[in-house]
C-alpha cells in the first residue's frame, strides 16, 4: 500500500539543498487521525474502513510520510539518500468458505533505500524495499507529485509505478501446489508485476493550523496479478480521510 504524497514549499521556490541547511529538532508537519481504505481485490475478502493515526513530519533526520517512515543520510541533488522502512496491510486472512484451503498471507515488512526529491517540476519519491517477512520479494516505485494552490485549499496530483518482484506477488497471489489440491483454486506461479496509478491529496485549511485532508488513489494491476486464481479485480482503490493538526 502505497500512501505518498508531497507537501513542502511552492515547487516555483524550490531549490538545491544547500550547505548551511540545517535539520531542527521539532516537529514540521501534521499529525492527527484518519480513516483509511482499501477496497481488496482477492475473492471473498472484505476489507472495512480503519481508523488509526495519520502522520506526514520532519524531525531532524527522521521523518514520517504516512506510510512511510526512515533516515535522511546524505544530500543528494534537492533531498537526501534515505533508509525507509513501510507499514503495510498486504496481508489477508484465509479463513472464509471461499479461500478455504489456503494459507493466511501476512503483511510485508519493507525495508530499503530511497530519496525525496523537491525540485522545481515537483516533488520525486524513489525507493526500492525488501521485504524482510514471507515473501522476500522486492519492491520498487517512482512517483511524480505536484502542487496547486487556492485560497483555502491544496490539491497534489500524483502520478507513479511500482514494480513488484514475482517472490512477492507468488507470495500473496500465487497458488501452491499442495493450497491447489486443498482448494477450489488451480495451482498459480506468477512472473512480477507492474503497476501504474493516479492519485489525489486535497488539503483543506479549516483554520487555527487545523486541517482536513482526503486522498484517493486508484491503480491498474499487471496481468500477474489480476490473471490471479484469487483475484477478482483489475484494479486497486485506496482512498483516506482526515484531520490534523500542522505543526511550524
Amino acid at each position: 500500500m502505497v500512501m505518498l504524497f508531497w507537501e513542502g514549499t511552492h515547487i516555483a521556490s524550490a531549490e538545491p539543498i544547500s550547505p548551511a541547511s540545517d535539520l531542527p529538532l521539532r516537529i514540521d508537519g501534521d499529525i492527527g487521525a484518519a480513516a483509511y481504505y482499501t477496497r481488496s481485490i482477492v475473492r471473498d475478502n472484505s476489507e472495512p474502513a480503519t481508523v488509526l493515526p495519520y502522520g506526514y513530519f520532519d524531525y531532524g533526520r527522521a521523518f514520517l510520510r504516512i506510510d512511510t517512515f526512515g533516515i535522511k543520510t546524505a544530500r543528494i541533488g534537492y533531498g537526501y539518500l534515505e533508509l525507509a522502512g513501510r507499514v503495510t496491510l498486504d496481508g489477508f486472512k484465509t479463513d472464509t468458505a471461499g479461500l478455504h484451503g489456503l494459507g493466511n498471507r501476512q503483511n510485508s515488512m519493507p525495508l530499503g533505500i530511497g530519496t525525496f526529491q523537491e525540485t522545481p517540476i515537483g516533488g520525486f519519491f524513489l525507493n526500492v524495499f525488501h521485504d524482510i517477512n514471507q515473501s522476500h520479494g522486492n519492491s520498487y516505485e517512482a512517483i511524480w507529485a505536484g502542487e496547486w494552490q487556492h485560497s483555502q485549499f491544496t490539491v497534489y496530483p500524483q502520478l507513479g509505478a511500482e514494480y513488484l518482484s514475482k517472490e512477492y506477488v507468488g507470495y500473496y497471489y500465487g497458488v501452491s501446489v499442495t493450497e491447489a489440491a486443498a482448494s477450489r483454486f488451480a495451482a498459480y506461479k506468477p512472473g512480477g508485476a507492474f503497476n501504474p496509478f493516479l492519485a489525489i491529496l486535497v488539503d483543506t485549511d479549516l483554520g487555527d493550523d487545523y486541517h482536513l485532508n482526503f486522498y484517493l488513489r486508484h491503480k491498474w494491476l499487471a496481468g500477474a496479478m489480476h490473471d490471479s486464481p484469487l483475484v477478482g479485480n483489475r484494479s486497486m482503490d485506496t482512498a483516506f480521510i482526515g484531520v490534523s493538526y500542522r505543526f511550524k
